[in-house]
């Protein structure tokens, strides 16, 4: 990961890395040894697909997570945030304990910091005084919680002498933010590793890679916050869809005759019979009905008990939900799959109505996640016609979703008229939304991934 350290000079330090080391020193008595950042990232499409083993196509966004950092010789590490809303919090390395019922802000710490403790099987980790700023809206679906597990991932592999390769990193800080109960599949982590400046990226799993997306020109991406604040550890909305897509796994894999015991995703399933992603689609209507099934048909279907459902497949926090909508469900993540296969393709090929075709996916999109995955809120919906109605070629909800932001795509000499617009529109019609205006509407360009920074 070294080639990824930044030598700041000392004498010229950025004016937000020289206002976080003076807070640093005031705080803790001494300067900070090195600096790493982790950003946010907007997802242009394809929502709700990664944990199913399918490509996704998000961007790093310029907010980020921004951690000054002092290694200590006690084995304490004593986190601070610059937001006096987020309060201090020390512990010892050697006895990391994470909190799933109530996600504080430092138990993302905590997750990163484990995760490359057990990679390594560090028996005597580095302490450390941490002093943590971030620029991305909390709970607002460009991943605040994730760059935060990978910025802490990062910082204790510095702190403890360690390296990785992005690739590892990306993979570790997947697996350790389950810690906190989040199933989430590694979009958010790998993009804040291997972002480059400049390019949205392809990401695919099992192997994890990534492609650069050059994204037209001739538009630019919004981001608009809807102001509905939803915390995805907090909710059983999120888990609830991960096991929907499970089961729906398992049902189309049994009535094709296919080990389904040990199949945990949409992707096996398309792998394992070898055709296209639209004859997938013909595959769910043909198999699965759109009414919602009961935990007992669905024991039916599987030739299970529900005990067997309940231990073997349902995870902890499932125990107690008894409709799951599996054709919705499958219909989606097929359908979203194909989009941002397609989404690419267009970006490369570059036909004349490049922008007018990608708007059309985002918006088939948007649709998908409102009906048929339902993860979408008034407000979101509201925004997106609003951001319609005033110049968006497509826009969409990004991230979990059910709050948090929407992505869209403007023509770049309609982008002054389309943010004065949405502003009017949108938020200027409420008290609550006003006050966070500044921070809820923002162009924004494809950024760079995580970072060291070390003073020269």
């Amino acid at each position: 990961f070294y080639a990824n350290i930044v030598f700041v000079n000392v004498s010229n330090l950025p004016f937000r890395l020289q206002k976080l080391k003076e807070m640093f020193i005031s705080k803790f008595g001494s300067a900070p040894k090195f600096y790493a950042r982790a950003p946010g990232r907007v997802n242009l499409i394809g929502e709700h697909i990664d944990y199913c083993g399918y490509a996704v196509l998000p961007m790093a966004i310029e907010q980020d997570i921004l951690i000054a950092v002092e290694p200590v010789q006690t084995q304490v590490v004593q986190l601070a945030n610059t937001n006096s809303s987020y309060l201090d919090f020390s512990t010892s390395v050697n006895n990391i304990q994470i909190n799933k019922t109530n996600p504080q802000w430092h138990n993302y710490f905590l997750c990163g910091l484990k995760g490359i403790q057990e990679h390594f099987g560090l028996n005597n980790p580095t302490g450390m005084n941490c002093l943590l700023d971030g620029t991305i809206p909390p709970s607002s679906g460009l991943s605040s919680s994730s760059a935060l597990v990978c910025c802490a991932g990062l910082v204790t592999l510095r702190a403890n002498g360690k390296t990785l390769s992005k690739v590892e990193l990306a993979e570790i800080c997947t697996k350790s933010e389950r810690y906190i109960g989040t199933e989430g599949g590694g979009m958010d982590q790998s993009i804040s590793f291997l972002a480059e400046e400049g390019t949205a990226k392809l990401i695919e799993f099992s192997p994890l890679r990534a492609t650069d997306v050059r994204l037209p020109s001739g538009a630019t991406f919004v981001i608009a916050n809807s102001c509905v604040e939803m915390n995805k550890a907090a909710t059983s909305h999120y888990n609830i869809r991960v096991m929907e897509c499970r089961l729906a796994t398992k049902l189309l894999s049994k009535s094709k005759g296919l080990d389904w015991e040990k199949m945990l995703r949409l992707h096996d399933v398309q792998t394992k019979l070898g055709v296209s992603l639209e004859e997938m689609l013909t595959i769910v209507e043909e198999v699965l009905h759109p009414e919602p099934y009961s935990t007992e048909e669905i024991c039916k279907c599987l030739g299970i008990s529900l005990e067997e459902l309940r231990s073997q497949i349902l995870s902890q926090n499932m125990q107690d939900v008894s409709t799951f909508k599996l054709y919705q469900r499958a219909k989606h993540v097929y359908s979203e799959a194909a989009r941002v296969l397609e989404f690419q393709k267009i970006c490369s090929e570059a036909p004349a109505n490049a922008l007018q075709l990608l708007g059309e996916l985002m918006n088939q999109s948007h649709i998908s996640c409102r009906e048929m995955y339902e993860c979408s809120c008034p407000e979101l919906d509201r925004l997106v016609d609003i951001c319609l109605q005033f110049g968006a070629i497509g826009s969409r909800l990004t991230g979990a979703g059910w709050g948090g932001c929407t992505v869209s795509m403007v023509p770049t000499d309609k982008l002054n008229a389309f943010l004065k617009n949405v502003k009017k529109a949108y938020y200027q019609t409420d008290g609550q939304r006003l006050a966070e205006e500044n921070n809820s509407l923002f162009a924004t360009k494809p950024g760079r991934g995580a970072l060291v920074f070390v003073e020269a």
